[in-house]
């Protein structure tokens, strides 16, 4: 653990849930934990006890990518972790590949229906539909203007035109939009919707605070992670955006939530200590955005060059598309802060430098 980690608390400690098992968090609400294909080698999803339309079963929070291997460990937590009843609701807490890949063969296969943000689920529809979409000439170009020159690095985003169709094939024709404040009743339990921004265009967390409980219950999605920080990421699609001020406005939505919140977040354990994550989150981007300021006042830097100012670890390429995108993200805020002013140098590369 790190000393971060030694300020929360992990009530399973390191145990974690066996492939094609799952755990009991609560009477009624069940974790799983799937592999994924990348160096964040999980996801945790999570069954809820619940009653749709008469239909007894079970709600699916999140689903994993879309790949032979997910599917055949869906296949035996459907086998032998569900009571033989089928799932009858699949929320998704946003868009991205690893929590919505498999929505459309779980709806599909349950006659069950979708329930996600109309921002997300439109989001996926253009993504799964649209060739050039994370990854392609245009991202290509963007990279490339922010000062990518390795071009391994641009000949691989190229080739990633198909990125998330490969990984979400599919999506739902359906669905039931979930927002901001929205109350759900799943099985006998009230859960409120909270809106989330940054990390996608509207993820939505879980809270649950019920008598029935030991604790209050936040299925957190992306929005707070135990061990590691969101990624926060500027895309070729909105350029100009401020994808962080959006997750820092975000994050303070769950300090009003009760301190003995328990804590189901998509990737890493259980844990409590909400309060603490969430200054420890803000504490780690405030301290990014100081050094990404003094690099700037040093000499005009490009987000390419911020990535090595931002990341000290040798990235991959899959990697470095994000920490460039991160890099972005923290030099816009600033930018639109006024912090810092943008040029466009001779090379064509946007540059920023102390304002």
């Amino acid at each position: 653990m790190n000393t971060l980690e030694d300020a929360l608390h992990y009530p399973w400690g390191t145990a974690l849930p066996a492939t094609g098992a799952s755990v009991e968090i609560a009477p009624g609400v069940r974790w799983l934990r799937m592999g994924l294909p990348f160096a964040l080698d999980h996801i945790n999803l999570w069954l809820l006890r619940d009653e749709v339309d008469g239909r007894r079963g079970w709600s699916a929070v999140d689903t994993c990518v879309d790949r032979p291997q997910s599917r055949a460990q869906w296949e035996q937590v459907i086998a032998g972790e569900m009571g033989g009843l089928p799932i009858v609701r699949v929320l998704a807490t946003h868009m991205h590949p690893d929590h919505l890949g498999l929505a459309h063969w779980l709806c599909e296969r349950f006659d069950a229906r979708l329930w996600i943000s109309m921002s997300d689920y439109l989001m996926a529809q253009l993504a799964a539909n649209q060739q050039d979409s994370f990854g392609g000439q245009a991202t290509a170009d963007f990279f490339a203007r922010h000062g990518v020159l390795d071009a391994q690095v641009l000949a691989t985003v190229v080739e990633r035109k198909d990125y998330y169709a490969r990984m979400v094939p599919a999506v739902p024709a359906h669905y039931r939009r979930l927002q901001d404040g929205q109350r759900l009743t799943i099985g006998a339990r009230p859960w409120r919707c909270i809106s989330g921004y940054g990390h996608s265009p509207e993820h939505m967390a879980l809270f649950c605070d019920d008598a029935s409980l030991p604790q209050p219950l936040l299925i957190s999605g992306d929005m707070v992670l135990p061990r590691i920080s969101t990624n926060v990421s500027v895309y070729e699609t909105e350029p100009e955006g401020n994808p962080l001020q959006l997750f820092l406005d975000s994050l303070k939505k769950f300090l009003a939530l009760p301190e003995q919140t328990l804590v189901l977040p998509s990737h890493g354990r259980p844990f409590t200590g909400l309060h603490e994550r969430v200054r420890q989150l803000q504490v780690h981007h405030q301290d990014r955005l100081d050094e990404v300021l003094r690099a700037c006042r040093e000499k005009p830097q490009c987000a390419a060059e911020i990535v090595g100012v931002m990341f000290k670890r040798t990235l991959d390429v899959h990697q470095t598309t994000f920490a460039l995108g991160e890099s972005m993200a923290h030099l816009n805020l600033l930018w639109h802060q006024g912090q810092l002013r943008r040029e466009v140098d001779a090379s064509g590369v946007l540059r920023f430098s102390a304002a």
